[in-house]
């Protein structure tokens, strides 16, 4: 009897199961891909307007403010030091979200000192 099964030809089946598969394809481009590249290129945009002054959070945990922002990478100042990150380690920003007007208001401070000297 199973062998009357296995040798039975499918009828009408075979473009069925074409859609199914490009239903499927079309679901996971729009579910999975789509929103990843979405994702990237607001990663991309963030790292590239960073600004020296700004306080970021590394992927890492490390807290810090940068100090040079670099082709390939950016200066980060903490507590203990400088150091020298990829641009790709920068998670977020923590100077809106912890600090909020403070630090819009200390950010224009340290601008305009920044032109001061500049002009000097």
């Amino acid at each position: 009897m199973l062998t009357i099964f296995l040798q039975a030809q499918p009828q009408g089946s075979s473009s069925m199961m074409l859609i199914m598969m490009g239903v499927m394809f079309v679901g996971f481009y729009f579910l999975m891909i789509r929103p990843q590249m979405r994702k990237q290129k607001q990663e991309k945009n963030f790292q590239e307007t960073l600004k020296v002054g700004t306080r970021v959070v590394l992927t890492s945990g490390l807290h810090g403010r940068i100090a040079q922002v670099q082709d390939d990478g950016f200066v980060i100042e903490t507590l203990s030091g400088k150091l020298k990150f990829e641009k790709a380690a920068v998670s977020r920003e923590f100077t809106e979200a912890r600090f909020g007007d403070k630090a819009k208001a200390a950010e224009k401070t340290a601008e305009k000192k920044e032109i001061e000297t500049e002009k000097k």
